[in-house]
């Protein structure tokens, strides 16, 4: 498979959930944590219950607070969804994601030519594309019926940051417990979302199953900055 000559090296993982003054950091690791590789959030979901679709959502930069400017992505960062369908934890499919001039550009799904660490762009696999939403949502169907989104949206992570730090706080420790409701100190903050609903025969049967039976893809996500 014919592809770019740009190479990508692992820069961040999924990661842990934490918060910090600002917005929402989702830890990751040192070298990515609070640069345009950070990753904040991954999920993955059916859109209804039984659909013959899935939805994968990447939240990346979690310091895109409201009232500042908007955060952009980094032409020089790939996001991958890597899916694995058998079962090693390696993964078997691959959809790719990188910005270029105001649009975000999507690659896949397709069986990759090297695992791990390193990534390349699958120029070969054009899978659609869509402009960069800035004060309104834009969203682009596919031909194949695969819908994509790229730009800034609400972080989802909801904490009373300061309330749990009233709560662990060594001197004077306050244990009456946590409020009901609490409040969302990242309320307005944002970060650099990625969303695509892509049909299920596109990847390929799911062989996994969660906590209730049912059939889920075993996934995981990756950013890869340009070397």
């Amino acid at each position: 498979m014919k592809k770019t000559t740009k190479f990508f090296t692992g820069f961040g993982l999924l990661a842990l959930a934490t918060g910090i003054f600002i917005a929402a950091d989702h830890i990751d690791a040192p070298a990515s944590m609070g640069t345009t590789a950070d990753i904040a959030d991954y999920f993955a979901f059916e859109p209804t219950m039984g659909s013959d679709n899935t939805v994968f959502i990447v939240d990346l930069q979690s310091n895109v607070v409201d009232g500042l400017a908007y955060g952009t992505f980094d032409e020089d960062v790939l996001t991958e969804i890597n899916i694995d369908l058998d079962g090693d934890l390696t993964e078997d499919m691959v959809i790719q994601a990188i910005p270029r001039d105001g649009r975000m550009y999507f690659f896949g799904p397709i069986t990759p030519d090297q695992t791990g660490l390193n990534s390349q762009v699958l120029v070969d696999s054009p899978l659609g594309d869509v402009e960069i939403s800035a004060t309104s949502a834009i969203t682009e169907t596919t031909s194949e019926g695969v819908s994509l989104f790229a730009g800034p949206r609400q972080d989802p992570f909801f904490f009373d940051f300061f309330r749990f730090n009233e709560v662990l706080a060594p001197s004077p420790m306050d244990n009456s417990g946590f409020n009901v409701p609490g409040e969302d100190t990242f309320d307005g903050a944002n970060t650099m979302s990625i969303a695509i609903e892509i049909p299920n025969s596109m990847i390929g049967e799911a062989t996994g199953t969660n906590v209730i039976g049912l059939p889920v893809y075993k996934t995981w996500i990756t950013t890869n900055r340009k070397q």
